[in-house]
Order: C-alpha cells, then sequence, then structure tokens
C-alpha cells in the first residue's frame, strides 16, 4: 500500500491506531474461520463516526476496499481483507443511552454484547440476544451476521430488536434508518435490509436496539438420554406441546465428553445426548412448564433429569453448552463449525444424517446446537494439514447443507455466508434472489469497495 496512502489514514485516525507493519497485519489476516487467511494493506481503529466517515471517503475515492471488523469471531471469513483497509471498530465502545421510558438501549458498533447485558439487567430490563461469543463479540458484528443465541427459541434473533441504524456508507455519506417509534412503515425498510448485511453495504457506528421486561423467574434443566433420536423427538414434542421455552439446547455423545473434559462441569459420560433446557416467566407460568416438560422427557425415556437448585448451579449447567465449541476446538488442530438449520420438525432427521455422513466419509463430528428452533451446528474436528480429510470434511459438508435445503431449511442461521459459503448460497435462493441481492450491493455501493468477494 502507497505510503501517501498510509499518511492520510494516520491524518484522519492518528499514527497509534494506523497499522501496517507485518506484524499486526498478520494478527488481522484471520478470523475465527478454519483455513482461511489474508493480509490486508493497512489497519485503522478510528474513535468517532467522523473518524470512520472520513476513512471511507478516502477509500471510495482510491479505490480501496474496506472490511468492517469488530472482534473477529466471525465464522464464515466475513472480516477477512486481502490487501485493503481493515477498518477495527472497537474503540467505538459507549452505551450511549438506555432509555427506560421507550424502552430503547443506543450504542456504538464495538460495545461488548455481554456488556450490554448486565447493564441493562441492572436496570431490571432484558436485551435478549445471546450469541455464544457473547462475551467477546461486538454489537455491530452481531447486527451485520444476524446472530442468534441460546435464547433464540423463544426470543428471536438480533433483528428482532434493532429500532434504529447510524450506518456509514460506501462513499462517507451518513445514513439514519429506524428510530424510536414502535410503528415505522415510511419508504422501503432499509433498517432490516442493513442487519444481516454482512458489512458489505455500510459500516454501523450506532445501534439502537429494543428491550423488554426482564423475566421474573426462570428454571433451568438439564436431562440425559441414553438415546439420540429420543432427545431429537422431545425437542419437538415439547414445541408441538405449545410449550416455547427460553433455551432448548442439544448436545451429542462427542460434544459431551469434550465438555467434561474441558470443563469438569459433572455431565454423564455414558448417554448419547443431553438437553438442557430453561423457562422463564411469571413464575407460576414457569412451574407448570417445567412439570409439562419434563413429563415429556420421561415419556420419550430419558434416563435423568435434574433441575437446577440455586442460580449458581443454573449457571454450571449453562455453561456445559457455552463452552462446546471451546471443548472441541481443544480436541485437533482445525474445527470446522457449522449452522445447518432446518424446520424444528426435522430436528431427529436431521441429527439421524449427521450422523451417518460422519461414519460415510470417516470423521469426528461433535453435534450441539439451538435444537429448539432447528439451528445445529455439526462440528468437524480435524487437521487441515491432512488434505484428504478436509476434502472428506468439505465433501460432508455439502452433503448436510444439500439436506437442509431439501428439508425445508438454510445453509446458515447465524454465522452468515461471507467467503465460507457463498458457493451454497444460489442453491439456496436461486438465480433470481442472486440477482437482485448484487443489484442491491450495486445501489449501496457501485464501485464495490465494501467487504469485497462476501456472500457472491
Amino acid at each position: 500500500m502507497e505510503t501517501s496512502f498510509i499518511n492520510e489514514l494516520k491524518n484522519i485516525v492518528g499514527e497509534q491506531y494506523t497499522l501496517f507493519d507485518k506484524e499486526s497485519l498478520a494478527v488481522y489476516g484471520y478470523d475465527s474461520t478454519p483455513e482461511l487467511e489474508s493480509l490486508p494493506g493497512a489497519v485503522v481503529l478510528p474513535g468517532t463516526p467522523g473518524e470512520i466517515a472520513r476513512v471511507m471517503a478516502l477509500c471510495h475515492d482510491a479505490g480501496i476496499s474496506v472490511t468492517p471488523r469488530g472482534s473477529g469471531t466471525n465464522l464464515s471469513g466475513g472480516s477477512l481483507s486481502a490487501g485493503g483497509v481493515v477498518l477495527q471498530t472497537s474503540r467505538l465502545n459507549r452505551i450511549v443511552e438506555i432509555d427506560e421510558e421507550n424502552l430503547t438501549a443506543t450504542v456504538e458498533t464495538g460495545v461488548i454484547t455481554s456488556a450490554l447485558h448486565r447493564d441493562v439487567e441492572a436496570r431490571g430490563l432484558f436485551y435478549p440476544p445471546d450469541p455464544g461469543s457473547m462475551n467477546i463479540s461486538t454489537m455491530g458484528g452481531n447486527v451485520a451476521e444476524n446472530s442468534g443465541g441460546l435464547r433464540g427459541l423463544k426470543y428471536g434473533v438480533t433483528s428482532d430488536y434493532v429500532m434504529g441504524l447510524t450506518t456509514i456508507l460506501p462513499n462517507g455519506e451518513l445514513l439514519k434508518t429506524g428510530g424510536k417509534a414502535v410503528k415505522n412503515v415510511a419508504g422501503y425498510n432499509l433498517n432490516d435490509l442493513l442487519v444481516s448485511s454482512e458489512g458489505t453495504l455500510g459500516i454501523f457506528t450506532d445501534v439502537m436496539v429494543r428491550l423488554i421486561p426482564k423475566p421474573q423467574a426462570k428454571k433451568t434443566m438439564l436431562v440425559h438420554f441414553p438415546e439420540l433420536e429420543q432427545a431429537a423427538l422431545t425437542v419437538s414434542h415439547i414445541i408441538a406441546a405449545r410449550i416455547i421455552p427460553a433455551t432448548l439446547e442439544f448436545l451429542d455423545k462427542v460434544t459431551i465428553r469434550c465438555v467434561e473434559d474441558y470443563a469438569k462441569v459433572g455431565l454423564p459420560l455414558d448417554v448419547e445426548a443431553v438437553l438442557l433446557i430453561e423457562v422463564d416467566g411469571h413464575p407460576a407460568m414457569v412451574e407448570d412448564d417445567a412439570a409439562a416438560i419434563r413429563a415429556i422427557c420421561e415419556k420419550h425415556r430419558c434416563s435423568f433429569f435434574q433441575t437446577a437448585a440455586t442460580a449458581d448451579e443454573a449457571l454450571k449447567l449453562s455453561t456445559a453448552r457455552r463452552v462446546a465449541l471451546s471443548a472441541l476446538a481443544r480436541v485437533k488442530p482445525t474445527t470446522i463449525l457449522e449452522d445447518a438449520t432446518v424446520p424444528r420438525s426435522c430436528i431427529a432427521p436431521m441429527v439421524k444424517l449427521i450422523q451417518e455422513t460422519a461414519r460415510k466419509y470417516d470423521l469426528t463430528i461433535g453435534t450441539f446446537g439451538h435444537a429448539g428452533d432447528g439451528n445445529l451446528h455439526p462440528t468437524c474436528l480435524t487437521d487441515e494439514r491432512d488434505k484428504d480429510e478436509i476434502a472428506r470434511a468439505h465433501q460432508a459438508f455439502a452433503e448436510i447443507f444439500d439436506a437442509a435445503i431439501a428439508m425445508g431449511g438454510t445453509i446458515t442461521g447465524e454465522h452468515g455466508v461471507g467467503l465460507a459459503k457463498k458457493k451454497y448460497l444460489p442453491k439456496l435462493v436461486g438465480e433470481s434472489g442472486i440477482r437482485v441481492m448484487r443489484d442491491i450491493k450495486t445501489a449501496f455501493d457501485p464501485k464495490g469497495i465494501l467487504n469485497p468477494g462476501k456472500m457472491f
């Protein structure tokens, strides 16, 4: 990258916030996606929306690409840049406002998700989206990927809570969408269009989200199953019984063993699957739902049913699910975590297909995930230095994604398309879908400088 251009970046964000040495560029040359690496030309860490706008205008005029980046927890290669500018948003980390009258919170894009949780819950309020990376991930990244989380079954995903965005467009212009008005249907819904755009349409500087009252009570349960299919059927039957838990999570045998070895939370090693279930709401309803769920689990031959007696015990049980990825990642050098998603009624056949596919290709695949909303995370434990095994892993996931689409599902429930899944997108949305998406991209970014190469 030309020295003169680097100097212009320094003039905007400051010398200490402009990185271009080899060591720094290497740090920003990868995210949480396996097998993908690319070296940016420079990294900038702006401290204000105005600095972001000036960086974008400079890059737009020079025809140099810009890739926004939060904490780098992306699992589809969405925050990688080859030779362009990486715009790191971590300095924009203020919680601007918590409006208790309108039940909204406004935060800068670099705010860590769990920090917002703590602040609003201290006021008796609740921001439900809780991605597994919530202690690391940023709110801007959550919006860009439309992150879900363990509570997605009952409460929905990030898009269900985004009320307003302040966005810098590729040419440096500022765009405001949405606001505090609960009803707002004037013109195209640009707010929802920007959510899930994976950093290809604009760079968020501020995010306004909807809050709800904090649930009065909750119960956390852990259920053991000697047969995997019975656990999967239990999930479907809980939903069919018109019970909507806050959390309904699934771990298979491979995942259980890895989690217990890693976190020592007391999981059984002689079962095929466990379900982590949490119900919340009015105390009377919580008791009724918990009793009904226990009856359904026992009907499907669970071998053990545990209800957390204290908040500390509930936290210990939920930890078993939240550390699943970290636990699996310790087994082999390369961890390929996917998020094939199917209708809830298809959970049992999908879990069975994943196991059969793992056997077919002689792979170790641990499956966990948000079973209540059909979002499974088949996770292949492999080593990218073993080219034959990696090739088999990609063949296996291609079959898994084809099966998800055939069941009426999708190739990603919350990780995004990015680089890793763009070859599968045409199968899902068809030629007309790709054409419309490309046209939208061109309308926002005619020079194609913002996060190029992603999604299409």
